[in-house]
């Protein structure tokens, strides 16, 4: 009977690294372009609520 293993290595390449830091940025700006600037009252509305309740100023 033959098992096979694998191993999940920890170390992560600087390459993968660096598109996950690119998605995350750009999700990130995303967020903040789209639902914070939105014209759609209930989605700014809720972006504008989800700030004050972190204590992130918006005024």
């Amino acid at each position: 009977m033959n098992t096979a293993s694998v191993s999940l290595g920890a170390s992560v390449s600087s390459q993968s690294r660096f598109v996950q830091l690119a998605l995350a940025a750009f999700l990130g700006v995303f967020v903040m372009g789209f639902v914070g600037f939105s014209h759609i009252d209930a989605i700014h509305n809720a972006a504008h609520d989800y700030r004050h309740s972190m204590g992130f100023p918006c005024h």
